[in-house]
């Protein structure tokens, strides 16, 4: 793995990252991941950005604040590097915020400095910026948005106002993206129906197509999203390597980047545990050291680099600590990801025979688990 991963960086470590065609700049971006690439091209960066400052408006809607957990974990660049080697100003983040509200020391406050409700009107009447929405947009109960208040004001009508006037908006999470854990089967979910920026679940639209609003959007979900998702997407926009005004080449059909989901290829495909799916070795229970399928993993269904690039700044990832990944990445999770320790696909797939079955019988191992899984993918795709 390191071998590889110096022979990536000698690949691209000439290049004129500011003068390559997209096509190149996003795979350099997928191959380095952010540590090598803001090493490598870092005064590149500064170079070409330090004449345009970049502001950012992050909002939070119905969510767990676990995205900016995320992005502030980053290592190598640390966020506020990241955001410095960038040029990025992050105008407005309601966690990272100092402003004390309309009150201070029992005087009406009437200021931008200590009033974030005066701040985010004047950075939405100046426009310009790139608005991050990590969160769900409650729409209920019946349309008035009223399942999500934030300082009297419903979430709904926050993001309307600054998506309106918006150069363009990064969806960051699968909650902000298809509605994530908030729109988990429940009897309450109509009267919330909370929803993604432009999609839910498996849904086009989102809150955008209930307000009517056209904007260009990336979603990057992930339960948490990575680091360097977020990252080296802004970076692509800001170098103008993504064409905001044409995002068709870039994006998946579910809005996201195929650099970091890519639609011909799965987790699974390059899951360290593969070698065990092949030879049949499933494990039952865990700890068991197998293939992690009959206790309900998901990879096969599931488009993401996660296995390459990896988490915690590249240390290992969940079916490698022997936790089943649960297709946080997809327009399906959570509700089609559940139950998510269980193998969900009993019904037979191969002639009939149920995978368990096969493995049990050892007949041809590998050759029988390929069918299998081509045959998973093939279902999958029509």
């Amino acid at each position: 793995m390191a071998s590889e991963k110096l022979n990536m960086i000698e690949q691209f470590k000439n290049l004129d990252i500011l003068k390559v065609d997209r096509r190149t700049f996003l795979k350099a971006v997928a191959a380095l991941g952010a540590t090598s690439f803001v090493s490598i091209y870092g005064n590149q960066l500064v170079k070409a950005l330090e004449f345009s400052e970049t502001k950012v408006l992050w909002l939070h809607g119905a969510e767990c604040t676990g995205c900016s957990e995320s992005a502030l974990n980053a290592s190598a660049p640390e966020f506020a590097d990241a955001l410095a080697q960038l040029n990025v100003s992050l105008v407005y983040h309601e966690t990272l915020l100092a402003q004390q509200g309309i009150f201070v020391d029992g005087k009406l406050v009437g200021t931008s400095d200590l009033n974030g409700e005066i701040l985010l009107d004047e950075l939405v009447e100046a426009g310009g910026y790139i608005l991050v929405v990590e969160g769900s947009i409650g729409n209920g109960p019946d349309g008035t948005g009223k399942i999500n208040m934030i300082g009297n004001h419903t979430f709904k009508s926050i993001f309307e106002k600054t998506a309106k006037k918006a150069a363009a908006i990064i969806a960051l999470g699968t909650c902000s993206t298809y509605g994530g854990i908030t729109v988990t089967d429940s009897a309450t979910k109509k009267y919330c129906d909370f929803m993604g920026v432009n999609q839910t679940e498996n849904k086009k639209g989102g809150m955008m197509e209930v307000l009517g609003i056209n904007k260009p959007v990336i979603n990057i979900p992930g339960c948490p999203s990575h680091p360097d998702w977020f990252f080296l997407t802004v970076a692509a926009v800001l170098l103008g390597k993504i064409d905001l005004a044409n995002l068709n080449g870039v994006l998946d059909s579910n809005g996201r980047p195929k650099v970091f989901y890519p639609p011909n290829a799965t987790l699974h495909d390059n899951c360290p545990r593969r070698g065990f799916y092949d030879r049949g070795v499933l494990d039952k229970r865990f700890a068991e050291g197998g293939c992690l399928w009959k206790v309900g993993c998901k990879a096969p269904y599931t488009h993401s680099d996660c296995a390459l690039r990896k988490w915690n700044n590249g240390t290992s990832l969940c079916m490698q600590v022997g936790g089943p990944c649960i297709a946080c990445v997809e327009p399906i999770f959570p509700n089609g990801s559940m139950p998510y320790y269980t193998e969900t696909e009993s019904a037979g797939v191969l002639f009939g025979v149920n995978i368990g079955t096969v493995a049990a019988l050892a007949i041809g191992a590998a050759v029988v688990a390929a069918g299998v899984h081509a045959v998973r993918r093939i279902n999958k795709e029509k």
